[in-house]
Formats: structure tokens, sequence, C-alpha cells
């Protein structure tokens, strides 16, 4: 069972997170409607595009207020990044894939499609990354040798 620290940091985490998927949403909705793309492959640099903005977001709210990570280190930043990409590639791999493989259901138009896709990736890779900022990315320093 979870402590009650990590149900804290998860609560935490939820709010970080609703805050990154309206940013996610937003910019991915603005794009499409700036490029009247929708699906399908055209629709990787436009979800990749949310997801960077959103992760910037992540890592300055997650390593101040959700995790409180001590002072920023090289390793850090390189796990932040590696979590991320895998996450974002699983983010993406599902939205493209709903989009483009998948039948639009019927009487969904394409946006409305393309935001119950990015909700269903976004969902899907919630696990991955509080589980990889967690125990990867925002852990306190392991002690030296003494």
């Amino acid at each position: 069972m979870p402590s009650l620290s990590t149900a804290i940091q998860f609560g935490k985490f939820l709010v970080v997170g609703t805050l990154n998927t309206m940013i996610d949403f937003g910019v991915l909705n603005l794009s499409s409607w700036l490029t009247g793309i929708y699906g399908g492959g055209r629709l990787a640099p436009i979800n990749v595009l949310g997801v960077l903005f959103a992760l910037t977001n992540s890592y300055l709210l997650n390593k101040h207020w959700t995790f409180k990570a001590p002072a920023q280190s090289g390793r850090r930043v390189g796990c932040f990044v590696l979590v991320s990409l895998i996450g974002m590639s699983l983010n993406t791999a599902v939205v493209v894939a709903l989009t483009h493989v998948m039948m639009r259901p019927a009487g969904l138009t394409p946006q409305l499609w393309e935001n119950v896709a990015k909700a269903l990736a976004t969902g899907g890779t919630l696990l991955w990354d509080f589980l990889g900022y967690k125990f990867l990315v925002f852990t306190a320093p392991s002690p030296g040798p003494t």
C-alpha cells in the first residue's frame, strides 16, 4: 500500500498533470485548427509540439512542488528527458494510431475524434510518467560512501 507521502505526491502530480493536459490540448487544437490536420501521420509533429510545451511546465512544477527535488543535476535533466521522450513517443503513437488506423466512430467530427484519441493517449501514459518521475527523475541523491 502506498505511503501517505506518495499519495500526496500523486495528488499533486494529478494537479500538475491537469495543467499540462490543458497546455498540451490547447497547443494541439490550435495547431490543428491553423493547419487543418486532424489525424494520421501528419499529426505527429503537431502532437509533439503540444507535448513539449507541457513537458517544460511539467519539469518545473514537478521539480519544485510535487517532488521538491534538490538542486538540478545533469543526471536529473537527462533522466527527465529520457522518461519524457518515452512517454511522448507512446502518447504520439497512440494518437496517430487511433486517428489513422481506427475508423472514426460515426457521429464524431475529425476534431472531436482527435481529442478523444489524445485523451486516451494521455490517460495511457499517466502511470508511466508518474513512476518514471518519482523513481528515476526526482529522487533524492543516494548518499555517498562514508
